[in-house]
């Protein structure tokens, strides 16, 4: 696989809309602006579509946006299951798809109206997934709770502070004050504001976890040859990985022997195993941050720092621009928007074109991770 997929094929086109707390427009509308956005963005017609990738989770299915966009005779469609465990996956199954000659134009979605929907736990009449059963009962509600657990167990063992979990908080902001499309471009957060600020489940307070969003993301991929000739300077995929560490259990890792090595220690050995560079070449990360304690984490899992030091890894600034790891350049799920981590992956191909709102000077590197805490996925991209 590896000799296949290294720079094989490359993302040309992005797409999304606006994104808030509340927009009139459906989900289905949604992923169609975005993914028409993104086909624009690349030149492609929507005729010349023959392959899609989504999340499980998603709500919108490639029957329904293959008739409403018009594309031809589709070829190849799959599902990523876990939430924000799939989004850089979506992206990894076209690719493999396109560079073993499955497809030709494919295109990865995802539209969700967390602001104005639903919250998934609340619905009582489904019988609980067999993680589940070992977590709600005993209070164990909400992802937010389940991360705060894991967080306190990282506090305890390595005596990481909040004021660690706030340097996190505030480089997403810092990005997202200069992205005129973040839900928090004009709202900057201070120090006392993030210790001030009420408990969602301890540690983590209300900045400590993500935003609740409308809005769509959509890219397109297609292979290295045919990107040469699109619209944008493409961006390759260099490397891709899966991670499903052997006896995982969610988000509490209760089964695991360390339940702070979680998805994203699988995944890194994979994706630096199939890369011609290593963690110390990322010029610019996108680290999936439902939550402020996952950035930590994932640092360690991709090797950026050791066992332990991924809080100490935070501090002087080494995750804005200019630091060690600038991160989230967008303002990511903390600031920008929350659609399951596919803003990160458009990101991501913005500070490889060069035309992001806090562009980290020359980047030529990027990695994008999904949901730490979950199955997952990661993306090394190059220009």
């Amino acid at each position: 696989m590896a000799a296949t997929l290294k720079d094989a094929t490359a993302i040309v086109g992005i797409g999304q809309t606006p994104f808030a707390k509340q927009l009139p427009a459906s989900e289905k509308t949604l992923a169609c602006r975005a993914i028409v956005a993104a086909l624009d963005d690349a030149g492609i017609r929507p005729s010349e579509v023959d392959a899609f990738a989504s999340y499980t989770m998603e709500e919108t299915d490639e029957v329904e946006i293959a008739k409403a966009i018009g594309a031809g005779d589709v070829t190849f469609f799959s599902q990523v299951g876990y939430g924000g465990g799939g989004s850089c996956a979506t992206i990894a199954h076209l690719a493999l798809a396109v560079a073993t000659g499955q497809a030709t134009v494919g295109v990865a979605w995802r539209s969700r109206k967390r602001g104005s929907g639903p919250r998934p736990w609340r619905n009582t009449r489904t019988q609980l997934p067999t993680p589940g059963q070992w977590t709600r009962p005993y209070g164990l509600l909400r992802p937010a709770d389940e991360i705060a657990m894991l967080a306190r167990r990282y506090m305890h063992e390595y005596g990481a502070t909040r004021d660690h979990l706030f340097n996190v908080a505030l480089a997403c902001r810092n990005r997202a004050n200069q992205n005129p499309a973040a839900m928090m471009y004009e709202r900057p957060l201070t120090r006392e504001m993030y210790m001030a600020s009420r408990w969602i489940s301890e540690p983590l307070c209300l900045f400590d976890n993500c935003l609740e969003t409308d809005g769509a993301l959509a890219c397109v991929v297609v292979s290295a040859q045919r990107a040469r000739d699109c619209r944008r300077r493409p961006v390759y995929v260099h490397a891709a990985a899966q991670g499903l560490p052997a006896q995982h259990h969610g988000m509490v890792n209760y089964w695991a022997d360390d339940p702070l090595t979680g998805p994203s220690w699988t995944a890194a050995r994979h994706l630096w195993k199939n890369a011609d560079f290593g963690p110390q070449h990322v010029d610019v990360a996108q680290i999936y941050d439902a939550f402020t304690a996952l950035i930590p984490l994932s640092l360690e899992g991709y090797g950026f720092c050791g066992r332990g030091e991924g809080a100490a890894f935070s501090e002087g600034g080494a995750l804005e621009i200019g630091g060690r790891l600038p991160i989230n350049t967008a303002g990511g799920g903390l600031s920008e928007a929350y659609v399951h981590g596919f803003n990160l992956i458009n990101e991501g191909v913005r500070q490889l074109r060069g035309s992001s709102t806090a562009q980290v000077p020359d980047a030529t590197t990027c990695l994008v991770t999904a949901g730490e805490g979950v199955p997952t996925s990661a993306l090394l991209l190059r220009s």
